[in-house]
């Protein structure tokens, strides 16, 4: 009798329950931040370079005299 209601009580126990949804919320969240990077990343990358090159090849507005 005592080890039925061990059993019984061990499956009535939720107290894990909300736990294990944060858990596997959080690893969604960090999942789809880590393909949405995937995606964008390469663009700003590009965007990066660009900048880089167009700031280099301007002049600097001061003329030496």
């Amino acid at each position: 009798m005592k080890i039925r209601n061990l059993f019984k009580n061990f499956k009535n126990d939720e107290s894990g329950a909300v736990t294990v949804d944060w858990v596997v919320l959080t690893a969604a969240i960090v999942g789809l931040g880590m393909v949405v990077m995937k995606i964008v990343g390469g663009g700003i990358e590009g965007l990066g370079n660009d900048i880089v090159t167009d700031l280099s090849t301007r002049a600097s507005g001061y003329e030496n005299q």
